[in-house]
């Protein structure tokens, strides 16, 4: 699949199980914790130079979804019940082509928004649902570099 970079509108990223391993952290406060890949920091700050539009998309509401967020430099939504909906409603009012965006997701409430938009792109252990309804499946696993893999094979990353 080739990807022309010039063509994207938006790049929308699920969070757990994306950016993340999907496992979770909580000491006794309650406190969550997630672990992330520097590789991904990396090619969103890249794509960014590149004035490709970026967002997370997430089902949770959790301060470490809005902290990753704001150490990327990228906008948030969360507590999404309906991704397709909430993603409907923000390219209407920022006027986006659905078919110029671009998905990762990994688990079954990814679904209906990967089948809507342009492109759907799924980590390598992402739910069997997932990978069957997915345009691209990459080789890495949730947290292991996803971002920037889609980085390497759009041809903008340095191999």
């Amino acid at each position: 699949m080739k990807i022309r970079i010039e063509q994207i509108e938006l790049v929308v990223y699920d969070f757990d199980g994306v950016m993340t391993d999907n496992r979770v952290l909580v000491d006794q406060e309650g406190t969550e914790a997630v672990v992330v890949n520097r590789g991904d920091g990396l090619a969103v700050a890249e794509l960014r130079r590149m004035k490709v539009p970026q967002i997370i998309l997430s089902t949770e509401k959790n301060p470490v979804v809005a902290r990753r967020a704001e150490k990327l430099r990228i906008p948030c939504i969360q507590g999404s019940s309906d991704k397709k909906d909430t993603l409907i409603k923000h390219l209407k009012k920022h006027n986006i082509n659905r078919e110029q965006v671009i998905y990762f997701g990994n688990d079954i409430n990814d679904r209906e928004v990967m089948q809507w938009v342009g492109i759907s792109i799924a980590p390598a252990d992402a739910h069997p649902a997932i990978r069957k309804i997915a345009d691209l499946i990459l080789t890495s696993r949730g947290g292991e570099g996803v971002i920037r893999e889609f980085l390497d094979l759009i041809g903008n990353g340095e191999k």
